[in-house]
This record gives structure tokens, sequence and C-alpha cells, in this order.
């Protein structure tokens, strides 16, 4: 996991700017429960009306209120509105203090509204509670103008009032809903009760909007971020592992195998990246709104903050037994998908081989066993995160269906109002969803460990032939091409054998050497020592008296030449494959090298010439033509040393001729090392070296090995007839 935020880290400014955009939508998705509590307990049912001193009041009602407070808060209350209009309704100056006011009205309020709907029950004949209307405001607003003319009536209030009501800080609180109903009933003789109300909805609708709306432009930025900041770590990513991998030696190669390689490069990564988002967008979200949510149910008075504590701890036991279950067997996944593409991808490149022998069926079944095993755990991983959300849909209406019934009796005791209980109901399912988010990032996460693991395994394994620190240059002048084996003894890695033995020789420029020898012998092994596709593990490699492991690969490889057993062509155009040696290469250089290797001919009988697209591989073209190309995009480079690794056992004997023939030609000052099986190829080598078992058992020319050489005399009876033999002589 270390390695997942190492690369998050590379981007730290972007990963800083989604976190302050991640409080910001935090902070948004939390005020929304506030909002909703207040459009249902202060926009429905209070009316809108958000104090219990009313913003317009009439000068009746003012008047009535004012006899039910001190002096000094009557005073404090007329100075607080203006005069009255042609209405008589007085309105609330903007500067007034609004905090001194809510102390003043709230208890004057209730005994006003009490003494209305006493009023509209005894007007109606009855002892029961009845909701007062305006006119029976007006009837006790009346009565108490008339009362205020008796001398001491303000006193005599009072003290009624003291002893009816006490004067508490937690008594004035809990009755302030109850105020509000006077200010409603106030509104309402005025005839703006409807108009209060729906200018509070629409304007607490219109801050929950525009909350909303700041919440998915910052949720979309958080989104192009995290998207931005994955791709780039997978790009990163992908140009790291290519980078290495080109510099790999063979031996690194055939350690991870081709096709975790490629598992690697593209499963992994886009683990890896596909992870980099969630951690951005979900598990640096999931802390912020679960802390959020936990402190604004906190600074409640609800009392039901231990239903949280009850389902976290549910959830924490859950997540905990899932991922004892679920754990190794994500860590098991990747090697399967390894398992996976190796073999598909053996089977899709042997398909003729496979038909040729029959053997579908058998590689069918081989397929579906790496097929049935991934299937088999991910049907285990799948199961596991699906029997998740029933215990989490389980836990979440638990703890829903916890909060409804000690909420009810809340409410049914006055502690709490319904708003209160939705807003508290959210604000718990936002904590539970948040602690899901975590769990369900921390079911991917070992996986992506897992990936990002075998990622970096790739980029830190050091190619075992690399420049060295200090390398040793060729002189331009004086460079000639001279190869020369001191001694030479290989063994492949981890093998206990030597694959090639004491091998000693010189390749000099103008002259061709070949190498011949039973297949297995090690000449192919040998000429790949030049190149450094493995280094010598004795004696030294030379080209101009300099050890090819003390100049720099690059250097090196712009003296070679080098045209592989296996034709090897790449996606693009004949002329594209044919320019692979370098910029320098002219369309001259590309059709004097297509003339050398017999290739003019076939590609100027296709249409478009040397545009013709080759495909991956260079499938459309026959084995022949592969190996002509492959053999000009050498010839094209006009490099010192020409390495030909048994690379014209795909042509004909006329072509083989030809072109040995103005191969001859071009190379005049340059050295030619062949591999070869047929001598025929060799034949007219001024050199032919022969190997048995690793060594070299016979050195020099044609006529000189058929006196000397009994393996070359083997080899060359096998492939040539008595008469061949004899002509051969007489010509000499």
């Amino acid at each position: 996991m270390t390695k997942i935020f190492k690369q998050l880290g590379r981007h730290w400014a972007a990963c800083l700017a989604v976190v302050a955009l991640l409080v910001v939508q935090a902070y948004c998705d939390l005020s929304l429960p506030d909002y909703t509590s207040k459009i249902v307990d202060t926009g429905i049912q209070q009316g809108g009306i958000e104090s219990p001193v009313p913003d317009t009041v009439r000068d009746t009602t003012l008047q009535a209120l004012e006899l039910l407070m001190t002096e000094d808060d009557a005073a404090l209350a007329d100075a607080a509105y203006g005069d009255p209009d042609a209405d008589g309704v007085r309105v609330l100056n903007s500067d007034a203090d609004t905090a001194a006011l809510e102390s003043a009205f709230t208890t004057p309020d209730i005994v006003l509204y009490m003494a209305a709907a006493q009023n509209a029950a005894t007007a109606a004949g009855t002892t029961e509670t009845v909701t007062p209307t305006s006119y029976d405001l007006d009837a006790v607003a009346t009565q108490f103008a008339a009362m205020a003319q008796a001398p001491g009536a303000r006193e005599m209030l009072q003290a009624q009032l003291a002893d009816a009501v006490p004067q508490d800080d937690s008594v004035a609180d809990s009755l302030s809903s109850q105020a509000m109903l006077l200010v409603a009933l106030e509104y309402d003789a005025q005839g703006i009760a409807h108009d209060v109300q729906m200018s509070y909805l629409l304007r607490t609708g219109g801050q929950m909007l525009a909350l909303t709306l700041l919440m998915v432009a910052v949720a979309i930025a958080v989104g192009f971020i995290a998207s931005r900041v994955s791709a780039a770590i997978g790009r990163d990513l992908r140009r790291d592992v290519f980078k290495t991998v080109v510099g790999y030696s063979n031996a690194e190669i055939e350690k991870f195998s081709t096709a975790s390689l490629i598992t690697r490069t593209t499963n992994d990564i886009q683990q890896v990246q596909f992870t980099c988002v969630i951690l951005l967008r979900m598990v640096a979200y999931a802390p912020i709104l679960g802390i959020g949510g936990i402190l604004h149910v906190a600074s409640g008075n609800t009392g039901l903050e231990w239903i949280i504590f009850v389902a976290v701890a549910a959830l924490l036991a859950l997540i905990t037994v899932l991922m004892n279950v679920a754990m190794p067997k994500f860590k098991q996944m990747q090697t399967l998908v390894d398992r996976l593409n190796l073999v598909s991808r053996e089977i899709l490149t042997g398909i003729m081989p496979i038909r040729a022998f029959s053997r579908e069926k058998f590689e069918e079944e081989r397929f579906d066993k790496a097929n049935t095993d991934l299937m088999k755990t991910q049907l285990f991983t799948n199961r596991t995160m699906v029997a998740m959300m029933p215990f989490m849909t389980l836990i979440m209406n638990g703890t829903s269906l916890l909060i409804v019934w000690f909420g009810g009796k809340a409410m049914d005791l006055g502690n709490m109002q319904v708003g209160e209980m939705i807003a508290f109901i959210t604000y718990t399912m936002q904590i539970v969803m948040s602690f899901l988010m975590l769990s369900m990032v921390a079911v991917m996460l070992p996986r992506a460990g897992v990936a990002a693991d075998r990622i970096d395994e790739v980029i830190k394994t050091p190619a075992a032939i690399h420049d060295p620190a200090a390398p040793k240059a060729l002189s331009e002048g004086g460079t000639k091409g001279v190869v020369a084996f001191n001694d030479v003894s290989f063994h492949y890695p981890g093998s206990d054998e030597d694959a090639l033995e004491h091998i000693s020789f010189t390749a000099k420029p103008g002259q061709t050497t070949a190498i011949i020898g039973s297949t297995g012998c090690g000449k192919s092994t040998l000429l790949n020592l030049i190149p450094r596709f493995y280094d010598v593990s004795e004696g030294s490699v030379m080209i101009d008296g300099v050890d090819v492991r003390d100049m720099s690969q690059a250097q090196l490889h712009d003296q070679l030449g080098y045209v592989p057993q296996k034709g090897v062509l790449f996606s693009g155009t004949i002329d594209s494959n044919l320019k692979f040696g370098g910029e320098h290469i002219t369309d001259a250089d590309v059709r004097g090298a297509a003339e050398i290797a017999q290739a003019a001919e076939f590609i100027s009988a296709k249409p478009e010439g040397y545009n013709t697209p080759i495909a991956q591989g260079g499938s459309n073209v026959s084995g022949g033509q592969k190996q002509r190309l492959s053999i000009a995009r050498a010839i094209a480079k006009h490099p010192r040393i020409y390495l030909f690794d048994d690379s014209f056992s795909a042509l004909d004997y006329k072509t083989d001729v030809a072109l040995r023939r103005a191969l001859k030609a071009q190379t005049d000052n340059a050295t030619v090392i062949i591999v070869a099986q047929r001598i025929s190829t060799v034949l007219h080598a001024n050199q032919i070296l022969v190997l048995d078992e690793g060594r070299i058992v016979g050195k020099g020319t044609h006529a000189q090995l058929m006196e000397s050489c009994p393996e070359y005399q083997e080899i060359a009876r096998s492939q040539l007839s008595q008469k061949e033999l004899n002509l051969q002589k007489e010509g000499e």
C-alpha cells in the first residue's frame, strides 16, 4: 500500500486540492440535513416563523404584549419598532437587538396566545383546547388595552406571571416554539401568514439548491482532478515499466516471462490506476464525512448518540470478518491472471502446430483449468462482497428503526421535533455510509497492493547487462570492426554447465567468418555474446581491442547489423521497417539494401511498393520475404560488423546464392559473421568455425576442414552428395 501512496505523493499539489474540495463537498453534504430540519420544523410546522419576535406587529397587539412585560422590556420593545402605518402596523427596525427582544417577548407571547385560546374556548362553550383566530386575538388585545387604564395593572399582571410561568432560561427555551404560535396568529391577523411561510421556504430551499449545485460542481472538479492524477500515475508507471523492460537482458525477460510482464504492464497498472481514483474520491472523503457527521450529532441534545456507536461497532466487526476471509483470495488472484495470460498466449501463438497435432481438446482442457481456477477465486471474492451488502443493509435499516423508535418517544416527551429526527437519521446514514465506503475500499486495497508490489518488482529489478560507469569510446577514425573472442566461456543464469567453453577466434574486416555445427551446440549463443544479449562468464569479447563490456551499449550496437534467426518485423510499412536502424538511413539506402537482399522484386510487385503496410509481427508476408526484409534492414544501416544468425534458412538455393554474392560486394570492408546450418551457405567463407557441444573442434576453410575435421566432414556428407563433394575437390 505504501507504494500506491508513494505514487500519489508525486502529485501532492493535486491531492491537496482534492482534499480541500472534499472538505467543501462534505460541508455542503453535512449542511443539507440541517436545512431539511429547518424546512420541516420551521417552514412547515411553525409557518416559516424563526423567532418569537414578530417582524411586523399591529399596534394593539404590541400594546397588549408590552403590558405583560416589565417596564424596561416594554420600553425596549416600543423602541425596536417604528411608528404605525395607516393600518396600524409597526415594522421591526433592522438594527434592533433581536436576542434581548426574544427574551422579552417569549413569555408575553405565550400568555397572550393562551388568553386568546381561552377566549376561543369560552366563545365555543367548551373546556377543551380550541385553536384561536385573529378575532380572539383582537378581543383579548382590547381587554388588555382596557386593563391598562386601571392603576397598577402592569404590576398585578407581572405578579400573576411570576407565579404562573417560571422565569429561568431552560423553561424559556422549551417554550420558544409555543411563543411562535402567537406570532403566527398575529401574521394571520395581518393577512401575511402565507407570504411569510412561502418566503421562508423559498429562501431556505434556495440555499439548499445553492449548496447542492456547489456540491455537484465540487464533485465534478474532484472527479476531474482524480481522473487526471490516476491517468498520470498509470502513464508514468507504464513508461517506467517499459523503459525498464526494454533495458532488460534475456535473463530478466525469462525470469518474469513475457506473459507476466504484459499482465503487469496492463492489468496491474490498471488496478493501481483505478484504486488511486477511489482513494482520492472515496477514501479521502469518507473520514471527512464521517467525522463531520459525528460532530453534528454530538453537538445536538437528542440523547440518541449511542445508536451510532452501536452501528459503527457492528460495521467494524463485519468488515474485520470479511477481510480475514477474502484477503488471501485477493492475493491469489493476480497469480491466476498471470497463469491464464500465459496459457492464452501459448495457445494463440502455437495454434498451427496445435491443429497439426490435433491437440485442440488437450489445449481446451488446459485453458479451461486455468480459466476455472480464476473463476472460482473471483466467485469466492465476489460472493463474499455480495454477502456483505445484506448485512450492511440490515445494520442501516436496524439503525433507522432504533432512531425512529427512540426518537418517537423523545418527540412524545417534547424533547425532539420531526425535522430533528429526520436530520439525525440522515447524519447517521452518512456516518454509516462513510464506513461502508471505507470497507469497500479496504476490500479492493489488498489486490491493488499486490499489483503495486508486482509493478515495483519489475521497476526495481536491475538489468544484469548495463553500461559501465566510465565507458570507453571507439576511435572514430580507427574503427575497423575486428571482433576477437579471447578464451570465452559462458553458462546461462541458473545453470551449472557451460554452454560455451574456451572459445577463441578473430573475425577480421573484409572477411566472412562462418559458424556451423549440430543443433544445440551453441552457435546462436556465441553470436549473442557480441551485442551483449548475454555477458560472458569468463574471458572477453573485443571489438577493435576494446572489451564490449567497457563500451556503452549504444555505441556497441551502432557498429552492428544484426539479423535474428527468426525474422521480426514491426507494424508499419516496408519503408519504416527498413529505416528501423536510424534516421540517417535515406530512401536510396533502403532501395539499395532491398536490391542486395533480393527483396526489391517482390516489393515492387506490390501495389503500394515500399509503402505497403506490414501487419504486427510481419504476419502478412511469407517467411522468406520476412527474412529478406530483416537482412535488408541490417544492410541499410551500413554497419561495420554484420551478424547473421542462421538468416538464410528460409531462402531457396538460387536466392541464397544471389544474396550472398551481392552481400559480398557490399561488405568488402566489413566484418561478416554468419551462423548457418547449410554447408552451401558457408562454403566460400574465409574462416569456418565448427562447434560441437560448446567447443571449437575445427577452424579453417572448407578445404582445410574437409581434410582435418571429422565433425565437419560428417555435416558435409549429410548435406552434399558424393558427386558434389568430388566437384568441389576438383574446383579447389
